[in-house]
């Protein structure tokens, strides 16, 4: 029997755009609650006003510990619950190492990686007090090979996966999941696709890239598999993705 999203609260951290965004749309399909978390607020709010389900705006600085915590009480006092955190926030710098920003890249393992971990923190304790509730993290193939061109972002993906893969058994006994979805390449803002038309080539046949709709249906299978069942990582690439 599957686990269905129906009624289900659900914070997605930068909602604005790209997976965020179709992440979101998708779990209102299914009924969820939502906490829509990012910076750009006008945004949220737009996508707020198309979602037919009830919607709380949160705006949230990734690199601001009080963003992430004031996010997470405002979500307990507007709906009482939080059943998933959707710790999907991320930013993306490939490039040569030595010939990099150092405050950028650090800035990069901020948002990805100290973002994830208090994300996860926030909600843990009211997890642990209703005894279920699932911490999804948007990892990367780069999370699973070494990718030369990207160091800094691969680095702090594979930090994604070890933390999925110790914290999930730390919290296992709790019922609580801990996931990681981890696309390859994905035509959306991230990776320079911003018109319509682009990424509408893309889900009709152009194989290089998946799609930020295709995400949302990865997600949806995660968490929507019966409660005994925990889908560790789920990597989902485009079929003639073959550079790594």
């Amino acid at each position: 029997m599957s686990n269905s999203l129906s009624d289900k609260v659900v914070i997605v951290t930068g909602a604005s755009s790209g997976i965020g965004e179709a992440c979101a749309r998708m779990l209102a399909q299914n009924g969820c609650k939502l906490t829509l978390a990012a910076r750009s607020v006008d945004k949220l709010e737009a996508l707020a006003s198309e979602l037919a389900t009830d919607s709380l705006v949160a705006r949230a600085d990734m690199t601001a510990a009080a963003d992430i915590s004031n996010m997470v009480e405002r979500t307990l006092e507007r709906f009482g619950r939080i059943d998933v955190m959707f710790a999907n926030a991320g930013i993306y710098i490939p490039g040569e190492f030595a010939d990099g920003d150092i405050d950028e890249f650090t800035r990069l393992l901020t948002i990805n990686i100290d973002a994830v971990l208090r994300c996860a923190h926030a909600v843990i304790p009211t997890m642990k007090a209703q005894g279920s509730g699932d911490i999804v993290v948007t990892s990367s193939i780069s999370g699973f090979i070494d990718v030369h061109w990207e160091p800094i972002y691969s680095c702090t993906k594979h930090a994604v996966q070890t933390f999925v893969h110790t914290v999930r058994r730390q919290l296992a006994g709790d019922g609580i999941r801990v996931m990681s979805l981890a696309p390859g390449a994905v035509a959306n803002p991230l990776w320079g696709f911003h018109e319509a038309a682009e990424i509408e080539r893309v889900s009709q046949g152009e194989r290089e890239f998946i799609t930020s709709d295709d995400c949302a249906e990865a997600l949806r299978f995660m968490l929507t598999m019966p409660r005994h069942v925990t889908i560790r990582d789920l990597v989902i690439l485009p079929q003639n993705q073959v550079n790594i």
